[in-house]
């Protein structure tokens, strides 16, 4: 027969599981947040340093060389940073299941 207090116990326990799971969840989306904020300001920053020097060009052949230097800047700083915000949600998603592990392990069957 079940107790009381183990019911007390197991919903105390739940409970601090939840608050411990927001707090995370809370981290890793203001974590993700700022990692975008910061790409946004980097390629900002980079589109503006692009059209300035694409202003100043005098011939075709430097105006295709300074595309070509920015589009490949960009896409190295687009992968970089993606494979860095991916990596950020999948810390998420493990830190935000963490707390819940223990009482996942209560229920699961002995192996």
């Amino acid at each position: 027969m079940v107790k009381l207090e183990e019911i007390q116990n197991y919903g105390k326990e739940h409970m601090e599981s939840v608050a411990a799971s927001a707090s995370n969840l809370q981290s890793g989306v203001q974590a993700i947040a700022t990692a975008y904020g910061d790409y946004a300001k980097k390629s900002f920053e980079d589109t503006k340093s692009y059209v300035e020097k694409l202003s100043g060009v005098k011939s075709l052949d430097k105006a295709l060389e300074a595309q070509n230097e920015f589009v490949r800047s960009a896409y190295e700083t687009f992968v970089s940073e993606s494979q860095k915000i991916a990596g950020l949600y999948g810390d998420c998603a493990k830190q935000t299941f963490k707390p819940f592990e223990t009482l996942v392990s209560k229920f699961s069957p002995a192996q």
